[in-house]
């Protein structure tokens, strides 16, 4: 009799404690938006602006949070010589993971041919004016120019979140050099992050509103029924980013005797904040919270980590590549051997440009067509159907990998004890 006693109540605990946690609030959201969005298009297309209150609440903590943490971490570091070698390290890192990427998509986009006999026509066109007016081609001089602010304050004003990190590096380290007299600061940036943090706290409270108007905004916006044209690409899309992860970043962390597995049960949250708001970035501040938690110093999750989030996106990275040799398909145009060289040498710098033009992976995309002067610049129309729907797994990808990232850094200076959660 105890015994049934002690499990009912240990399971209505258990229960009671999955309801009111956030993974359960924030799938249930995903699940009403998605059949909110097939039930109801135009009342759910008209909820963009749930989710975009969200994201704007999110991103309103982001600018002080990783300048508050990458200050504190720089400030008490005892060996600078070690930032310049872990900065080397994250960067060499970076480049040779998102090239692996983008090297990926343009094999498996070559191999299942996914815009092969697809007629143009039956491929619904959506407006690209906001992506083909004033293209400019990036540089990598355009793109450290940009990295250096003119005004601080109105960097802070516009999250650019890689100028933000720049003025954080610097100010860091003139803290570090003022000494004794500097840590009176160091003490009061601390407790002004710990704010910061307990007020991300709070708006996250709102993750399932926010996951849930993004959600029901894509389905009824978009409908599934123009995803069926595009098919094969998304399929194809889909399954290269779970093989990436689940295979290449599995194949690092197992090499450096890290469980892939635990890492994602950790940040299943976050996840599903990603896939319902289809944006890495409002997840950041939680996730420098988390990998800290983790048993991560610090000092390099406040570096890797937005670091990463300009130049470690993989999975926009591999989308690009195979989204340019889809275009190419849909157009007829063979590509030599060459080109498609031409191609991933364009794409390894426009694809770090991201972060200096503030845009998405299409504002890219369309860069480097034009750049590339090979394939209509207009292509980028027939991918504005279904990009929404493919940006949640980029996004879900580049999370992971960053994660990935700081962990392997990490554990690479001996700066990770990982912690039972």
């Amino acid at each position: 009799m105890m015994t049934k006693k002690w499990l009912s109540n240990n399971f209505l605990f258990f229960m009671q404690k999955f309801i009111t946690s956030l993974t359960f609030q924030v799938l249930l959201a995903i699940v009403l938006g998605i059949v909110g969005g097939v039930l109801f298009p135009q009342q759910a297309a008209s909820l963009k602006f749930v989710g975009d209150v969200f994201i704007n609440l999110i991103k309103m903590v982001i600018p002080p949070i990783v300048f508050l943490t990458v200050v504190a971490g720089i400030g008490s570091m005892q060996d600078l010589k070690k930032l310049g070698r872990v900065g080397g390290k994250t960067l060499l890192y970076f480049e040779v993971v998102t090239t692996l990427a983008l090297f990926i998509g343009l094999l498996v986009g070559n191999w299942v041919q996914p815009g092969a006999g697809l007629n143009l026509q039956h491929i619904p066109k959506h407006d690209s004016s906001q992506y083909t007016q004033g293209i400019k081609n990036l540089d990598w001089l355009e793109f450290f120019i940009h990295i250096i602010p003119t005004n601080i304050f109105k960097s802070f004003a516009e999250g650019d979140l890689l100028q933000i990190l720049f003025f954080a590096v610097l100010f860091g380290l003139a803290l570090n050099k003022t000494g004794e007299n500097g840590q009176s600061v160091l003490k009061f940036f601390d407790k002004l992050a710990k704010i910061f943090f307990r007020l991300l706290a709070m708006v996250m409270k709102l993750a399932p509103l926010g996951a849930f108007g993004g959600m029901a905004y894509t389905i009824g916006k978009f409908g599934i029924a123009s995803l069926l044209p595009l098919l094969k690409l998304m399929a194809t899309m889909y399954g290269t980013l779970f093989l990436f992860v689940f295979v290449v970043l599995n194949a690092i962390c197992w090499y450096n005797k890290i469980n892939l597995w635990r890492f994602l049960v950790y940040i299943k949250e976050e996840i599903l904040i990603v896939l319902g708001t289809a944006s890495s970035e409002t997840v950041l501040p939680r996730m420098m919270d988390k990998l800290t938690n983790y048993g991560c110093s610090p000092a390099i999750v406040s570096l890797v980590l937005p670091t990463g989030y300009s130049f470690n996106l993989d999975g926009s990275t591999l989308y690009l590549s195979m989204a340019v040799v889809f275009l190419a398909q849909v157009y007829q145009i063979p590509l030599t051997f060459a080109q498609e060289l031409t191609i991933l040498g364009i794409l390894m710098i426009t694809s770090k440009g991201a972060a200096a033009v503030t845009g998405s992976a299409l504002l890219v995309l369309t860069s480097t067509l034009a750049a590339l002067q090979i394939i209509p610049v207009e292509g980028v129309a027939l991918l504005l159907g279904t990009d929404r729907f493919m940006s949640e797994a980029r996004a879900i990808t580049n999370l992971i990998g960053n994660g990935v990232a700081t962990l392997v850094i990490a554990k690479s200076e001996n700066e990770w004890v990982e912690r039972e959660m």
